[in-house]
This record gives C-alpha cells, structure tokens and sequence, in this order.
C-alpha cells in the first residue's frame, strides 16, 4: 500500500506524542477525504508529533482479520493502535458510527471511554460531524475535537506536551481550557422523557465550560488550504489534487448545516492554492475545487485560468447558480469538464423562497442556458423532497423544471449531434441541528414513500433524464444519528454487533426512535447538539423559522446590494 503513495510522512517513535489518526471506513474511502489529509499533515508538521494511519478493513479482510483476532495497526509502521498515546478519529458521516466502535473494538479496547483507563490510548473524535451534534458519539469519546483542525491540533499537541500522555484525567482538565474541546465524562445529562433533554451542565467541580465554542479560525489568508498530500491510485479519485479554496457561504440555505457552521466566508490566499497547485503538478492531472461556495472566492477566474495554464484539468464542486458567470463556465470546458453540477433542491419559486434558496427558475434556466451554450454536454441537479409546505403542485415543479432544462440542452446538442444527459439525484430532507430546522419533524415515512411514487411517475420516460431517488429507510436512521442525544449510542453499539441492522438495534435497546425523528422541537428549551456554541443565536434561527413560514427570503450582503441598485 506505502509502495504506491506518494507523500507520506515515516518518523521514529521515540520521545515523540504517537498519534494513530483514523478514518472510520476503508482506505479507498478515507485517502479520499481532504478533512483526514488535512489532520495527517497538521499533526505531522509538528516534530514532537509522529501521526499514522489507520484504517477499516474490507468487508472481507475484515471478517478473516476478525476470525483471526488480527490487532488493528497502522499502514506506517505496523505498529499495535493500542500502543499509540492518542487514537484519533475524523468522522465526516453518521453511517461510519458504527466502524467507530468496530476499530475500537479491533484496536483491543473497550468502546466506552468510562471503561477505560490511562494505560489505554487516549480517544479523540474530530471530523465534520462534531460541528452537528457530538452526543451519540459522546460515551466512546475521551475528548470531542470540535470545529476547524487549523486550531484544534495545535491546542491538543500542547496539552499532551504540558500534562504527558498517562494521566487522562488531568489530560481531561487541562483541554477543557481549549476553544472546541468538549470532555462529554466532565458533564451530567439530565433528560426529560423519550427523545428529550433538559440539560446538559458540567459536573460540580468540574472545570468545564457550560457550553463549548467551536473552535473556528478567523481568517485564512495566513493559513494554506488544506490540500491533498498523499497521492495513492488506489483510492476514489486517482491522481487528482483535492484542494479548498474558500471555506464558508454567506447565502444561508435554511436546511444546510455545512452554510451555518462554517461561517464567517474565508477565502484562501491565491498565491498559496496556485503555489500548492504546482508543486503537485508531477503527481496529479486534475484539480478538485473544493468549497460550498467555489464562486466566493474574489480571484476565481485568475485561479481557474492559472490552473489551465499549469495543465490541470479542474473539477469544481457543486457550483452556486446566482455566482456562474460566462467567463467560469468557458474556464470549466476549456480545462475539459463536460459536466456541471448544481442544485436547484426544488421546481418552484414559492419553495425555494421557503428554504432560502435565492434564485429563481428563470434565473436556473438561464444559466443552464449559459451552460449547454458554451459547450458542457451533461447537467447534475440536487433536488429535495419532503421539504416544509410541499405540496403535489412541488413535485410537479421539480419535472417541469428539469425538462425546461433537457429542452435547452437539446437545443444546444443539434449541432454537435449528440444529446447529453441530466441526472438528478433527489434526498428526503433530514433537519439538521444547528440549521433553521432543527426543531422540525421529519416528513413521515409513508408520506415520503407517496411522494417518491409520485415523482418516480411523473418523471418516467423522460429520455436522457436519470432520477436517482434515495430511500426513506436510509433517511431514517441518518436522521435517528443526526438528532440523537447520549442514549443513541446504545442502538450504535447494538448495530455493530448485529451487521448494520439498525432496525433491530432500535427494538432491542427499546429507544422510541419516533420521538427524536418526528417530534415538533420548538417548544423544548434545550436541543442536545446545543453543548456546542457553533457561533449562531438561537433567535436568529427562530426569526429564519418565521421567515421560512411566510416564504421569504434572507438575502446575502451582495445580493441584497445587487437588488438595491436593480431597484433605483
């Protein structure tokens, strides 16, 4: 496996904190992950530091490593996880829950932090996920790692150079003084009822914060972005250079927990990503722009004509409509791209002005436009269902919209003689914490189930339109693992014993999964996800609930000033 990388990082272990970095999936998955690449490298810049990776093995390597009692080691050195002073996970999504305690249980250790002792590793959770909510992942944690890494490695690498590596609890101490670090065993939960919480306050003596700010850098014009630095073929996306150019988005979709909690808009330094870009010119052929708002960025163009120049093809991530100017679009195809994705989430206006999706269908259909007439040949849209006031005429919206679009593909294909295609990819809303939703019911199975019928007929036989509509059950326990509070991890543990069964690990553990999923919230004084402080009132999403309610938008600064002077 190291004999078909490039990048990797070999130190000795001797007098240095020994970090085993784990991705909770396989190693296909995880070196596709820039999150994990970001930490490796963060972890490893510091000479007092040794980090290794660790991963899941393949369903069938895992079955015979299993059988054979095989210790998990890492792919550095082979070297025993429970060896290492720090097992650190970077989880970025709820269906690799279950693999956390599966490693965990491989590494020789007992999956709940309360069973454990100082002689064993000491157990750290980070990743995507702990911006959303970090209790079901609480009691097999020693320390939730909070927020953004630029911060959070520093901090703990010098709390482990302060305390040492072999007295948890003063370890536990020590890093509760750090912003994003959250020591779920130095805090009682009182709950109140199935699916409810009352509070969460820290145990008496205890010195840690009543709530935990995330830990988020304030700017990243001195920071480089993260950027893949191990290079493998054996992995998702080959030889191409991953690498983020803006964090944040100011536009504040009222479903999306990625918009809320990366706030404040941070784009990174041109100089850096172009410099970056080179440098890996020799191992990669394509760059993937990674950001939820690539356009953001106030040097875009310069940065996609200069990665042309250095012979890159590029791949941007989902690109924001109201942003796609001609000048991208001709950039996208001249590096090669034939396909663009972007994300209507719904057909109609009065919904999108409901979730705070600031464009309009004519604004989508005049840039598909734009698109197909310069020359990319296929479209992928991200459509929602089961979103609040939906209505049939909503379903009825999103074919309607989609085949507006096939007909200026078409239009634009005659000349080349070939028609490209659209694929739709369509998800059930799951509210998310910490987004204007959080307090909303999930849409009952049933009623999705009806709706997915009716947009699966209203769609069929469409030609070179694809639907790919994900299942209710999926949305289901993702959204039991998104809500949840400390209990939830009973139904983990069950899971990962039973093979992934989560219905049965819902029944045996006896949990009313109904009451966190299809619960009305907005009476209860405290959500459980709310331990963490991601940086926004709770009055700024109760006045975004009332505006969704009366389907109006939140426009961002810019678009707000555009409107302005649109009016004058």
């Amino acid at each position: 496996m190291l004999s078909r990388e490039v990048g990797f990082v070999r130190k000795p272990h001797g007098g240095r904190l020994r970090v085993a970095l784990a991705f909770p999936n396989t190693y296909f998955v995880g070196m596709s992950n820039l999150g994990l690449q970001t930490v490796y490298k963060l972890f490893n810049d510091d000479d007092r530091v040794v980090c290794e990776r660790v991963f899941l093995p393949g369903r069938q390597e895992l079955a015979e490593r299993t059988a054979r009692r095989d210790p998990l080691v890492t792919i550095e050195s082979g070297t025993r996880v429970r060896d290492f002073d720090v097992f650190a996970f970077s989880v970025s999504f709820e269906w690799d829950y279950t693999n956390v305690v599966a490693m965990l249980r491989m590494a020789g250790l007992t999956p709940r932090a309360e069973s454990r002792s100082s002689l064993d590793p000491f157990v750290i959770v980070g990743g995507a996920v702990t911006f959303v909510n970090p209790e079901p992942l609480a009691p097999f944690a020693d320390l939730i790692a909070a927020g953004e890494g630029e911060l959070l490695v520093p901090s703990i690498i010098e709390a482990f150079a302060e305390i040492g590596t072999r007295d948890h609890d003063a370890l536990r101490h020590r890093l509760t003084s750090e912003r994003g670090c959250y020591v779920p065993s130095l805090y009682d939960v009182t709950y109140d009822g199935p699916g409810r919480v009352a509070a969460i306050t820290p145990k008496p003596g205890s010195p840690a914060p009543a709530v935990v700010r995330k830990a988020a850098v304030k700017a990243a014009d001195r920071l480089d972005p993260p950027f893949t630095s191990i290079f493998t073929p054996d992995t998702e996306f080959g030889s191409r250079l991953l690498i983020e150019v803006v964090r944040g988005c100011a536009n504040l979709c009222r479903f999306c927990w990625a918009g809320y909690n990366y706030l404040p808009v941070r784009p990174f330094e041109t100089s850096r990503i172009l410099s970056i870009a080179a440098a890996a010119r020799p191992y990669a052929n394509r760059v993937g722009l990674v950001s939820i708002a690539l356009c953001d960025h106030p040097d875009i163009e310069l940065i996609l004509t200069s990665l042309i120049e250095l012979g890159y093809g590029i791949s941007p991530a989902s690109l924001r409509l109201d942003d796609l100017t001609p000048t991208i679009v001709k950039l996208l195809k001249q590096s090669g791209e034939r396909s663009i994705t972007i994300a209507p989430e719904t057909g109609s206006d009065r919904l999108r002005r409901v979730i705070n999706k600031t464009v309009t269908n004519e604004q989508i259909l005049d840039r598909a436009d734009l698109i197909f007439r310069e020359g990319i040949e296929n479209l992928k849209l991200y459509y929602m269902i089961g979103l609040p006031s939906e209505t049939d005429d909503d379903l009825v919206a999103i074919r309607d919209l989609t085949i507006a679009m096939r007909e200026r593909m078409a239009e634009h294909s005659h000349a080349r003689g070939t028609i490209g295609r659209l694929v739709a990819s369509v998800n059930p809303l799951v509210p998310k914490p910490g987004t204007t939703y959080q307090w909303l019911p999930m849409t009952r199975a049933a009623v999705i189930d009806q709706k997915t019928a009716r947009l699966r007929e209203l769609v069929s036989g469409v030609d070179n339109v694809y639907f790919n509509i994900k299942s209710e059950r999926h949305s289901f326990y993702q959204g039991l693992l998104s809500l949840g509070d400390r209990r939830v991890a009973d139904v983990i543990e069950l899971a990962e014993r039973n093979g992934g069964n989560w219905r049965a690990a819902v029944a045996e553990t006896g949990l009313d999964a109904d009451a966190y999923l299809y619960r009305d919230r907005t009476a209860d004084a405290f959500l459980p996800w709310q331990i963490i402080d991601g940086g926004l009132k709770t009055a700024f999403f109760q006045d975004e609930l009332a505006k969704s309610e009366r389907a109006e938008w939140t426009l961002p600064a810019k678009r707000q000033l555009a409107v302005s002077q649109s009016s004058r």
